[in-house]
């Protein structure tokens, strides 16, 4: 719960109370933007533009949520303004972005470039399965996709998912339930993790291309979510799965900056990007190029 004293104060309108208000629960309002963008300049763009907002009509708030909340419920009316003007994502991203960067060299060398040199670089399992979460999650309807986030992902009750979309808790239920299922669904059918016959494999080709000498079957085993797929039901599953992806912040771990590449990929192969490289990759990769040779 807010300080009250503090909270006064920013309703009142001094941004130094705002901004140590704010910075409590920044980092999850980034990381939640990141799960709804895939893009961290539009993150970085949309959180100074919450701030901004949210600030500017803290006259406004009437305290019948949480400042959280309320600034949540800004943050994912920008993000729905942004996301609304492009096409939800197909299953099979992932599979486009595979695809791309096996035809491109230039995009493989900046894999392993980051790999290699990126104190963000590694390639960790978990990991990949919380980037699978993200590119499977963006196939939902936005509504449906901010309310499973929200709730699985971020821990708001239903109550305050129906202030943040202005639904009802019913209508709430009901887009979590479809959400839940459409998700499971894929995940069933797409993952080979939890499924045999899954079609994706990305997360064992991945490893066994950046961690050569790593035992694959062992750094599977290591995950509940692999461990429990022959005895757990779908449901059990995407439980643990959800688990997992809430435990790691995707914007500060271990393979954040190798994630984000990866990510880019799939924007280029899915047409959401005109060009896989911005100014920042192709600087490094020609960089990198030149001292090679």
């Amino acid at each position: 719960m807010e300080n009250k004293n503090t909270l006064e104060l920013a309703i009142s309108g001094d941004i130094n109370a705002f901004q140590i208000l704010f910075a409590e629960f920044q980092n999850q309002l980034k990381s939640y933007l990141y799960r709804l963008l895939t893009d961290r300049n539009d993150v970085d763009d949309l959180a100074h533009d919450t701030f901004i907002k949210a600030f500017s009509k803290i006259s406004t708030f009437n305290q019948e949520s949480s400042l959280k909340t309320w600034v949540f419920k800004i943050a994912t009316n920008l993000a729905y303004d942004h996301l609304r003007k492009l096409k939800r994502w197909g299953a099979d991203a992932q599979d486009r972005a595979a695809d791309l960067a096996i035809s491109s060299e230039e995009i493989r060398q900046v894999f392993w470039m980051v790999h290699d040199n990126s104190p963000a670089g590694a390639y960790e399992m978990k990991e990949h399965i919380d980037y699978c979460f993200t590119c499977i999650s963006k196939t939902l309807p936005i509504e449906n996709q901010v309310a499973l986030i929200l709730k699985n992902i971020y821990n708001f009750q239903v109550n305050e998912i129906g202030i943040i979309l202005e639904k009802t808790e019913g209508v709430i239920k009901h887009l979590l339930n479809d959400a839940r299922n459409i998700m499971t669904d894929i995940f069933e059918n797409r993952c080979a993790l939890i499924n045999k016959n899954g079609v994706c494999h990305q997360c064992s080709h991945i490893n066994e291309i950046f961690n050569p000498k790593q035992d694959q079957q062992e750094e599977l085993m290591k995950l509940e979510l692999v461990k429990a797929s022959k005895k757990y039901n779908r449901e059990q599953l995407f439980a643990l799965r959800t688990a997992l992806v809430k435990a790691i912040d995707p914007l500060h771990a271990a393979g954040t900056d190798f994630h984000e590449e990866i990510m880019r990929c799939l924007r280029t192969a899915i047409g959401e990007k005109s060009s896989f490289f911005d100014k920042k990759t192709r600087n490094a990769y020609e960089d990198n190029k030149t001292f090679e040779e």
